[in-house]
């Protein structure tokens, strides 16, 4: 991918009329086109290069990836391209994967979420120290409604070490952590504005739960933060005036938790619901929308711009990536899928609330397996109360032990993150049920990530459609290869697509008859 360059002298080119002629030309999308008309008045053809000798019907500017989305993400968060890589959770999006994108002048975000906190500290030093002074990188806060003190722990390591911005998921209110985040380090500038030192970007696929983010943040909230020393009043009196985050991520139907909803309902939806609330509160900065789920191809991406995202999150097919934290067995899985290769199961963070993700179901018992927990904890008020041909059938079929030993290996889990939860388990039968559950689905996916082999069939990999799309785009290409597709060549390839299909899409708005092959891109090395 070419970086910009200053204009230069277009010598003129012949008009071309052809079918295969005018697919070549919608490729040059760093070009100026003409459309044209041919001898007899009727035929549209296309040219590039200087203007031609006959009758120039309109000319496009050039078109460079860059400028898909809105300029305004690009100039807040220091980047060239408006992409982000999204934050898998377990580490999964590793710190490599961060760093490459933070180099190639985009944003990633370390997957924090379900690790423990001095791992995610680690992480955190590492990325500061290697990318200096650099800021478009951030980490992961996940909502942790079973583990709220954890939450906030999160949120206050990421404030103390200076963490330039934030992707906070899977909320569903505001809480203390979350409000800390977007409030702490406000202050004033020289024009009198509002400058944030954190920037959050809240990823949510809700119209209520974005109305919560597009708003100040609540009194009540601000006011507990300043009561705990937590905010000074200043930054209290500030956070009232800005809204909680100023980048809204829109998650469609995806990897991890998701309510399945289509991005071309959902962006518009949540557009319009941020015009209202910005012009109630009169912002004097615009708020950013950006789109996420089923991003696998250029087509989609293409698709997101032209809803009006500022800028697009990926996360399934980085999980491919050679940077990604996941077993080479897990990636080889997720290379076969399809686009009907998901299924719905319970959440290990949420799994009493009922709350499900998608994941891989190619290949994998674990969507199946995890429902069946869930089942049996809706049925019943304690391990013991399990009928004995259930309680057979859980151990042997799906958490390869008997309860007393996952109950043992959980206890000590606990015992060393939160005592406080085995000490709850002890005299609360239906808590401790729970826990020896989400044993198996936060096992399955930590062996998903090592390649245990023995629990193949029970890799819990987050993933939605896109993965299965990005399969068929890429295939015969060199980015079906393993080894090629570095998160940094996945992100380049799907912008440069998205320009070229803009293009295409531009042109057929002007009656150029465009041929098929003027709609697709094959991935190529860009640099």
């Amino acid at each position: 991918m070419s970086v910009l360059a200053a204009p230069r002298a277009l010598a003129a080119r012949p008009p071309v009329f052809s079918p295969e002629g005018i697919a070549e030309i919608v490729r040059l999308i760093r070009e100026p086109v003409h459309v044209v008309s041919g001898p007899g008045g009727r035929e549209l053809g296309l040219a590039t290069g200087a203007p031609p000798a006959g009758p120039v019907l309109g000319t496009l500017p050039p078109l460079y990836p860059e400028w898909l989305g809105g300029r305004t993400f690009c100039e807040a968060h220091g980047v060239r391209f408006p992409y982000v890589a999204g934050e898998m959770a377990n580490g999964i999006a590793t710190t490599g994967m961060v760093a490459a994108m933070a180099r190639a002048e985009m944003i990633g975000f370390f997957g924090a979420g379900g690790l423990p906190l001095p791992e995610v500290e680690r992480a955190v030093h590492s990325l500061a120290q290697e990318l200096g002074s650099r800021t478009n990188w951030g980490v992961n806060l996940i909502h942790s409604p079973a583990e709220p003190e954890l939450e906030w722990r999160v949120a206050e390591l990421l404030l103390r070490c200076g963490v330039p911005r934030i992707s906070v998921s899977a909320f569903m209110e505001l809480t203390p952590a979350v409000v800390l985040c977007s409030a702490q380090g406000l202050r004033r500038g020289a024009d009198g504005g509002v400058v944030r030192r954190t920037r959050l970007l809240a990823k949510l696929s809700r119209p209520e739960v974005a109305e919560r983010f597009l708003s100040p943040a609540p009194l009540a909230l601000l006011d507990l933060l300043v009561a705990r020393g937590s905010l000074t009043r200043e930054e209290a009196a500030l956070a009232a005036l800005v809204p909680v985050a100023e980048d809204i991520t829109v998650e469609a139907d995806s990897g991890g938790h998701t309510d399945n909803r289509p991005l071309s309902v959902l962006l518009p939806r949540i557009a319009a619901l941020r015009d209202t609330v910005c012009r109630r509160f009169g912002y004097r900065r615009p708020v950013r929308l950006g789109a996420a789920g089923g991003l696998g191809t250029p087509d989609a991406v293409a698709a997101a711009f032209a809803l009006g995202a500022s800028y697009v999150v990926t996360g399934s097919v980085n999980q491919t990536a050679v940077e990604a934290g996941l077993s080479d067995e897990a990636k080889a899985m997720l290379c076969d899928a399809d686009v009907a290769d998901v299924a719905m199961a319970p959440s290990a963070d949420m799994f009493e609330l009922g709350v499900k993700l998608q994941v891989l179901s190619r290949g994998t018992m674990f969507a199946r397996r995890a429902g069946r927990l869930y089942s049996a904890y809706c049925d019943h008020g304690s391990l013991e109360e399990i009928p004995p041909a259930l309680r057979a059938a859980i151990e042997r079929d799906v958490l390869g032990a008997p309860f007393e030993e996952v109950w043992q290996r959980t206890r000590a889990f606990w015992e060393e993150r939160d005592p406080a939860e085995a000490v709850r388990a002890e005299t609360d039968p239906r808590h401790r049920m729970a826990l020896v559950f989400r044993w198996y689905l936060g096992s399955s996916s930590r062996w998903a990530i090592t390649g245990e082999s023995t629990r193949r069939a029970d890799y819990q990999i987050w993933c939605g459609p896109a993965m299965g799309a990005f399969n068929r785009w890429a295939a015969g290409t060199f980015l079906a290869e393993p080894p090629h597709r570095s998160v940094t060549q996945i992100a380049l390839n799907l912008l440069e697509g998205a320009a070229t299909l803009t293009r295409a899409h531009q042109l057929r708005t002007y009656g150029v008859p465009l041929p098929s092959e003027a709609f697709t891109y094959a991935p190529r090395e860009l640099a």
